[in-house]
């Protein structure tokens, strides 16, 4: 018997008896329990030791002798080949070891903002998914017919096509693109990409470093702030008010610009035609890029949404979009517009990351476009998003009319002004209490802004947002009617 070898490790979740018996003898081994020169009892001996079977040692035996940690020869029997010091034990490092991160993680670790988690009885804290909105069953089919039809063919995507995605859905991106949003794209200035997150990481990699600037709207998206500012460029944040960006708070240079036009995130507003002049005059006159966020085109529930800010100027403006909330997260289909010398350094430049988009998936967003599959799921989608909007809209007015609510035509969330006297804190703290979660709006702004707080509505049912405003009532307004 082997008295340093101990007893059998426990399983790890899908490990086969025969390397667990080799993880044991592995871990044994390197924590010097059994030192080098160590012989081994014979097969059957050591495998009543452990209660396996004789197969499943010599298995185990022959995977150690492949790793170099023991030498069998006919005369000697099996014995340890590795001292044990050489390799100190994985159980024994200090939990609390710092790792040696870079100065890029360790910016982005420090914009990250944890969610809150907790369950509540209504949850309008903001980026929640709306399953029963995704075409599930269309998705499905044109991905079956994608993967049919991958499998039955042997092109392969070449050149500048592997790096930037299928042609036939950037085909069909940028007719979406021209038709819906008036914007002007050509097939050859479209990327696919993981998402707005992804593209926002890509672009901050490519054009910002330390000693450089990019302005951003304030209050603005995390995501985008996170992934800018983790390049050590200097962020400098631009005031919106109640007509969006303004112009006037622009630096006099900047490397870029990220801003969300068509509805502001998060106050909803859009930015009227005369500041979106000043923006581009801004950006020609800094030789800054403008990074238009196009998140809510698809999402816009009173009319049609304005046009992209890219069609004004498409050689200086990126256009970044996503389907993961109009078609399902899972999908993993985002897309930016760039100007060509754009497109040319990020294809160079991708494939140190992830070569290609995830072609499968770019197929069937091609298939779901170019059906008109699409714009018939988009029509009951907005309806239904019209409707919760206003359902969330009436009851507040009606039972908290002290709440300023922003006016807004896109998005999934209302942006609401709180009254005086009652801040964010206390507002969020309230709510929890009768049940009902919020999202205040000051982690997402750098500047002084009133108090405020985001109800996302998309994804609760009519009944269940009225009986969130009515527990909110209870706690801050009206009482309900008798």
């Amino acid at each position: 018997m082997t008295d340093g070898l101990g007893p059998l490790r426990d399983a790890l979740p899908g490990e086969a008896l025969h390397a667990r018996v080799t993880r044991t003898l592995r871990e044994a081994i390197l924590a010097g329990h059994l030192p080098e020169g160590t012989r081994l009892p014979g097969h059957r001996a050591l495998a009543a030791q452990l209660g396996v079977s004789r197969n499943t040692v010599v298995d185990a035996l022959g995977q150690l002798q492949a790793e170099g940690y023991v030498h069998a020869s006919t005369r000697s029997g099996t014995r340890v080949a590795v001292p044990g010091a050489t390799f100190p034990s994985t159980t024994t490092q200090p939990p609390d070891t710092p790792l040696p991160l870079s100065a890029w993680a360790t910016r982005a670790l420090a914009g990250h903002v944890p969610d809150a988690g907790g369950g509540y009885e209504v949850d309008f804290r903001v980026g929640q998914p709306v399953p029963e909105l995704y075409p599930a069953g269309a998705w499905a089919q044109a991905l079956a017919r994608q993967a049919q039809a991958a499998a039955q063919g042997t092109a392969r995507p070449s050149g500048l096509e592997a790096e930037l995605g299928p042609l036939e859905t950037r085909r069909a991106l940028a007719a979406y693109l021209n038709a819906e949003r008036g914007a002007r794209v050509t097939p050859d200035m479209v990327m696919l990409t993981g998402g707005t997150q992804a593209s926002l990481d890509a672009l901050a990699r490519l054009f910002l470093e330390e000693g450089r600037v990019a302005a951003l709207e304030d209050p603005t998206y995390p995501g985008a702030r996170a992934a800018l500012s983790a390049t050590g460029a200097a962020l400098w944040p631009v005031p919106v008010d109640a007509g969006g960006l303004n112009p006037a708070g622009l630096p006099f240079a900047a490397t870029l610009l990220y801003l969300t036009p068509g509805a502001q995130y998060p106050t909803t507003v859009a930015l009227p035609a005369a500041r979106q002049a000043e923006v581009v005059a801004w950006a020609r006159s800094a030789n800054a890029l403008l990074l238009e966020d196009d998140y809510a085109a698809d999402l816009h529930h009173a009319g049609r949404p304005p046009a992209a800010l890219q069609g004004l100027a498409p050689e200086r403006v990126i256009l970044l979009g996503s389907f993961s909330k109009s078609l399902a997260p899972v999908t993993r289909s985002g897309y930016l517009v760039a100007p060509a010398p754009v497109i040319r350094v990020l294809a160079g430049t991708r494939p140190l990351t992830d070569r290609a988009p995830a072609t499968l998936d770019a197929l069937a967003l091609a298939d779901v476009l170019a059906s008109g599959a699409y714009a018939r799921h988009l029509r009951g989608a907005r309806q239904a998003i019209a409707h919760r909007h206003e359902v969330l809209r009436s009851a507040l007015q009606v039972r908290l009319p002290t709440w300023q609510l922003t006016p807004t035509r896109a998005g999934l969330h209302l942006h609401v002004t709180l009254p005086a006297g009652l801040d964010e804190a206390a507002a969020v703290l309230g709510a929890a209490g009768a049940g009902v979660a919020l999202t205040p709006a000051s982690p997402l702004a750098r500047l002084v802004r009133p108090p405020a707080v985001l109800l996302a509505f998309a994804h609760l049912p009519p009944e269940q947002l009225r009986e969130g405003v009515t527990r909110l009532a209870r706690m801050f307004g009206r009482p309900a009617p008798t």
